[in-house]
């Protein structure tokens, strides 16, 4: 669920006249925070925490004791003199162990630094000013010229909680935790840039009777949908996934699409390839893969199949044959690229499918399909999915879930190095192996779009990777640590 900011106010006070206590609950989301920041920096660093004098600072101040238990360094930045902090806030400054309050910044290299942003809360209004305006910008300069990775408390200081519009200073965050729920800012389509990767700390006790039913997917929500396999499955369980996918010149969007499948758990998964294209794809596709030679793509209809993937790398020229399969088979089907393009000459055929549709265009594709206009993109996709009976997921930076008779899912995972050839590739590999599973489209979206995200995540900071570094091979390669961090349910 999203909230407003007035809504999450409400549910806290709430709790308190149900007996909870903003001493406990800043706790329950410093520990929680501390356990987030692990996952991503699980061996200790420099950690230099921006405190405010509210309870967002009493919040940075517990996640600081809990990095000092793990061996961290901890540097403590005041946006207010000790006297004029809140009083819990306080209470925690003075039960700090091991932490140096300094006034200002000490020249820090050659090693990682981690910047924690608790200056503002959900409460805060206004444009930033005085102390917190310049620690602000100090913020941004460290991550910017020092290659600091900010994480951000509940929201992005500056940054409000309702709309996502910044009129001021602003933290850049790369990641931002925020605490009970998620607030319907920080999903807003002009904040992705300051809020970076989003993740969620629950308060038990905190309840939200009003609110967005739209909602950001996480490991804990997710992890469900994903069954542990019983010990004599086999692989006729887990489906026959078909891959209409590749051309001379783009092979290589095949044999990313397939290892996709096959890694993300596909039971038994066959790329059908053309004369022009199938002797050079059987030679170079990872041996788990068949390659089937067919003379015409509409041979597949008539193969035995759980779920078929169609469209990246193919080209134009199976335009008619595309339209054919995607309205004819009963079959469900991930619709990419080239297919999508197929189709934005006659959208009108997604209202006549035999079958379940999941379609994931990049916002170019999007366009051709449906103008973007003057809508949001929480907008751009309901309005699509009003029209048509599909499920979409519109990729991008807070790729976006839509089904006409469901609420609109978020996607929570992944970071900038995505942004290059091949993503959208595997991210259909691995959506079609999820349905060839069992899944319905939608949580099949929900579980591709977090696990090829997690997956990155998982290339960069417990592999070998930078965000220049990443490819979609990575990726596929990383899959088996984001299943395991899903059913693990990281954050």
């Amino acid at each position: 669920m999203l909230v407003t900011a007035q809504q999450m106010k409400a549910a806290e006070e709430a709790a308190f006249l149900a007996g909870a206590t903003p001493a406990g609950l800043m706790e329950i989301a410093g520990e929680g925070i501390a356990r987030c920041v692990g996952q991503f920096y699980p061996d200790p660093c420099t950690a230099v925490v921006y405190c405010g004098k509210g309870h967002n600072g009493g919040d940075a101040l517990v996640v600081a004791r809990h990095l000092l238990k793990r061996g961290w360094r901890v540097l403590i930045r005041l946006a207010a003199a000790e006297p004029d902090l809140a009083e819990l806030t306080r209470r925690q400054l003075l039960a700090l162990q091991g932490a140096e309050v300094i006034e200002s910044l000490p020249t820090i290299s050659g090693q990682q630094l981690l910047l924690l942003d608790g200056l503002l809360g959900v409460g805060s209004t206004g444009v930033p000013r005085g102390a917190v305006a310049d620690l602000i910008e100090e913020m941004n300069t460290l991550r910017r010229k020092q290659g600091g990775y900010t994480v951000a408390i509940d929201l992005p200081s500056g940054l409000d909680a309702t709309e996502g519009v910044a009129v001021g200073a602003c933290v850049q965050a790369d990641l931002t935790v925020t605490i009970g729920a998620v607030k319907s800012g920080l999903v807003a389509d002009q904040s992705t840039a300051k809020v970076g990767r989003l993740a969620l700390v629950p308060l038990p006790g905190v309840s939200f009777p009003q609110g967005d039913p739209s909602f950001v997917s996480n490991a804990q929500t997710l992890r469900a949908m994903l069954p542990i396999r019983n010990f004599d499955s086999f692989k006729g369980s887990y489906g026959r996934i078909g891959i209409l996918a590749g051309s001379r010149g783009f092979l290589g969007a095949a044999r990313l699409s397939s290892a996709a499948a096959v890694h993300a758990g596909g039971g038994l998964v066959t790329l059908y390839a053309t004369p022009d294209s199938y002797e050079l794809l059987a030679e170079t596709c990872v041996p788990e893969v068949m390659v089937q030679r067919v003379d015409s793509f509409l041979e597949v209809m008539m193969e035995r199949n759980d779920v078929l993937a169609l469209g990246p790398g193919l080209g134009r020229e199976h335009d008619l044959d595309l339209r054919r399969i995607i309205t004819e088979t009963p079959v469900p089907c991930v619709v990419d690229a080239d297919a999508l393009n197929a189709i934005s000459t006659d959208v009108s055929i997604l209202s006549r499918c035999a079958g379940p549709r999941l379609l994931t265009p990049h916002p170019g594709e999007m366009e051709r399909l449906m103008a973007q206009g003057s809508r949001s993109r929480r907008e751009w996709a309901s309005a699509f999915v009003e029209l048509y009976p599909v499920t979409l997921l519109l990729k991008g930076a807070r790729t976006t879930i839509a089904q006409h008779d469901a609420p609109l899912a978020f996607n929570s995972t992944g970071n900038p190095g995505m942004g290059s050839g091949g993503m959208g590739d595997v991210l259909t590999g691995v959506c079609a192996a999820l349905i060839g599973s069992s899944q319905t489209p939608r949580d099949a979206a929900m579980l591709g779009a977090w696990l090829c995200g997690r997956a990155a995540e998982s290339a960069i900071f417990n592999g070998s990777e930078s965000q220049e570094s990443l490819s979609a091979t990575s990726v596929i390669d990383h899959l088996g640590a984001a299943f395991k961090s899903l059913r693990m349910g990281e954050y």
